[in-house]
């Protein structure tokens, strides 16, 4: 009887160090996989000193990490931004596809000179950076055909919509991607229950509507997000009233810095790798 007894608390002994090696192990596997995730490229290149300390400041409206993630992009990519203004998302493209990947920046108008300006101010972070001419319809080679992984354009489709353009962006971008190549774009997102302002004087643009742009080029939405979406947005102003410009000065500021910047979609497309896109 003593020995059953014995027997069985040697068993239970032994479970229950068992379990604890188990649940030590877990937690160590689940303690490396958040130090890998937080030494990942992307959010090294997040992190970098090459970033302003105002564009940081706006990561809490653009969300770079996770949206950027829902894209898929890797350090080994060919990438393809488009219009990118004074650089903020250039500061982490960059430097993440720099050793492994490469980076075409699609810069029209008289935006060109400033922004290779801004490349030549550091050449350890921007020297490997492409600047392609993009001002339709003559100059739409983005990047040589079918040899983007992916291309990104943000916040711009609503730029487009006045100047009758908009259409043959998106061709361009089907051009230079591979078939199964990532089309990423964000912009502010309309007001679903009203009519889409053809020259989208507001600055916003239905869902629906950049969706409709986007398969007429031939490509396939494959994925939505509401990481940049904004529900204190209600609409009823045009964007540049909205955190950064505050266009409106000192009137209304308060209540539109409460509510921050715009109400954004987040929408990823494919190139299909045999369907035919528009040309």
């Amino acid at each position: 009887m003593m020995t059953q007894i014995r027997n069985r608390v040697g068993f239970g002994s032994l479970l229950v160090i068992v379990l604890a090696a188990l649940f030590v192990g877990a937690t160590r596997c689940a303690e490396a996989a958040t130090d890998g995730a937080s030494a990942s490229p992307l959010k090294a290149a997040i992190d970098g000193p090459q970033r302003s300390d105002a564009n940081r400041a706006r990561d809490k409206y653009r969300h770079p990490m996770e949206t950027l993630s829902f894209f898929g992009i890797k350090p080994d990519m060919t990438v393809v931004e488009i219009s990118p203004g004074t650089g903020w998302y250039t500061e982490i493209l960059a430097p993440l596809l720099k050793d492994h990947g490469k980076l075409y920046e699609a810069v029209g108008g008289r935006g060109v000179k400033p922004f290779e300006e801004k490349l030549k101010s550091d050449p350890a972070v921007f020297g490997n950076v492409i600047v392609t001419r993009l001002d339709p319809p003559s100059d739409m080679t983005i990047a040589p055909a079918g040899s983007a992984d992916m291309v990104l354009t943000f916040r711009n489709v609503h730029d487009w919509l006045p100047r009758g353009t908009a259409a043959e962006y998106f061709k361009a971008f089907y051009r230079a991607l591979k078939p199964g190549g990532i089309l990423g774009v964000t912009d502010h997102r309309a007001d679903p229950l009203k009519p889409q302002d053809p020259n989208a004087k507001d600055g916003y643009v239905r869902q629906d509507y950049l969706i409709h742009l986007a398969e007429q080029a031939g490509f396939k939405l494959i994925g939505t997000s509401e990481i940049n979406a904004n529900p204190k947005d209600d609409r009823d102003h045009p964007v540049w009233n909205l955190p950064p410009t505050l266009r409106m000065g000192d009137k209304d500021r308060a209540r539109y810095l409460v509510i921050g910047e715009s109400d954004r979609m987040t929408l990823k497309f494919v190139k299909p790798i045999t369907q035919a896109g528009a040309d």
